[in-house]
């Protein structure tokens, strides 16, 4: 290979000219190529594109708090608390085996567990037996020890309110013609970053991968997980019998799992390969030009199992892959490590919102028959658990339970609704003045 000029090339004084002229060229060419090919390229529903290039970027994500007062709360006086005392037990009796001087994420509202105490301590000593009284009791210590805090994403009142169960699935531990699809063990070389710990600009920020010599790489992702990048390994739990089953148990986080033959494996969440989730909701919007309004767990089911030449495409665009172990004893367990209560336990963003946080929630609901419409769910919940999706303050995903109803509700529940988090009083006085003192 030489340095100099190929023959016929223009001389030093025409060059920087000819080539600027040739790059404005090369660009408007394929600018042109572009917009002649994009239409073929892509399968966006009319009108799509043409929104998405006009409408105005929202602001990023920001946690804002407001004072308020019980009587503010919606249906506060009519709830029925006493529904929600397992889940407020169990989440007391958790921050109680952490320990007193136990810190809570978020940092900046978590507090310690001792800041919790003054409100647990009174609702750990109601009764798990007795009446309708008990609910009174409830709302007494309540207004006597907690402080609602309405949630705002910046001047936002309102979010996003959905809804998750604990499905069942058929399988076996070996696998067979019927069981072929594994569920996976947490394989034990992902290695997590906190970022935060590297620039403050970054906290609460994390990446996971895996090394590569001495660099940190993605992990497999769901397509190369899917076609044997973790097979014989040794890391399958069980096996089920249909794909989108799995599918749809890794974006519920636990479930139970028929086994063939007798007996029962309730499976919990273990971890995650990385990579963020993608609800694939959209990736039929955009491929087959599904209205976004008519996206919903059982549509999307339908879809899948209507087009199974391209389901195990569709459900690869998200990347996400969930590792599962086996639970004994109560169950489906919540990131809080504690068993979720149907209809009393929430998944919020951990970001921005401390696990075992009680939370008032004014949202809207389906019922478990489409024809009867949506139900109104003003009532008392627990902080207890996250999900990939959960992502914001005003958001939440409301545990159902299990069952086909618990099923039906969970998979078209899609509603903006507001919330509340009921802090210690103390510790609402702490937040709410450091907030202040922000620029």
């Amino acid at each position: 290979m030489t340095s100099g000029r190929l023959s016929g090339s223009p001389s030093n004084s025409e060059s920087p000219r000819r080539a600027l002229l040739w790059a404005w060229a090369l660009v408007a060419t394929v600018s042109l190529l572009a917009l002649w090919l994009l239409p073929r390229w892509t399968a966006i529903p009319e009108g799509l594109l043409e929104t998405d290039l006009v409408m105005p970027q929202a602001p990023p994500d920001r946690l804002v708090l407001v004072r308020s007062t019980f009587e503010q709360l919606p249906g506060f006086a009519q709830d029925s608390l006493v529904d929600a005392l397992p889940a407020l037990r169990r989440s007391c009796a958790r921050f109680r085996f952490l320990g007193s001087e136990r810190t809570l994420r978020p940092s900046d509202r978590g507090g310690s567990v001792a800041d919790w105490l003054p409100l647990c301590d009174p609702l750990l000593a109601v009764s798990e037996h007795g009446g309708a009284d008990r609910s009174e009791q409830i709302r007494e210590i309540l207004r006597e020890h907690a402080v609602p805090l309405q949630v705002l994403n910046n001047t936002r009142e309102e979010g996003l309110f959905t809804g998750y169960y604990e499905p069942t699935l058929q399988g076996s531990r070996r696998r067979s013609d019927r069981f072929k699809y594994p569920l996976y063990r947490h394989p034990g070389d992902i290695i997590g970053v906190d970022l935060g710990a590297f620039h403050e600009d970054l906290a609460g920020r994390r990446v996971s991968g895996r090394l590569q010599g001495k660099s940190l790489e993605p992990y497999f992702d769901r397509a190369a997980i899917e076609t044997g990048a973790l097979s014989r390994r040794g890391l399958e739990l069980v096996w089920v019998d249909d794909a989108v089953d799995s599918f749809f148990l890794h974006i519920q986080g636990s479930g139970r799992v028929e086994l063939a033959g007798g007996g029962i494996a309730r499976v919990g969440y273990a971890g995650q390969n990385g990579h963020p989730y993608y609800a694939i909701g959209r990736e039929l919007v955009v491929r087959d030009g599904v209205d976004p309004k008519d996206v919903s767990m059982q549509s999307i089911r339908a879809w899948l199992d209507e087009h199974p030449d391209v389901a195990d495409e569709v459900m690869n665009t998200n990347a996400s892959y969930v590792f599962f172990r086996e639970l004994r004893g109560e169950g489906p367990l919540g990131s809080q490590s504690v068993p979720l209560e149907p209809g009393r336990s929430l998944a919020v963003d951990r970001r921005h919102h401390p696990l075992g946080a009680p939370i008032w929630l004014d949202v809207a609901a389906p019922t478990a028959d489409p024809a009867e419409g949506d139900q109104t769910l003003r009532r008392l919940v627990v902080a207890q658990d996250t999900g990939g999706a959960i992502r914001g303050p005003v958001r939440g995903d409301v545990f159902w339970g299990g069952g086909a109803d618990a099923a039906e509700i969970a998979g078209r529940m899609k509603h903006s609704g507001r919330m509340w988090v009921l802090y210690p009083t103390e510790l609402a006085e702490r937040i709410l003045a450091a907030q202040a003192a922000q620029p």
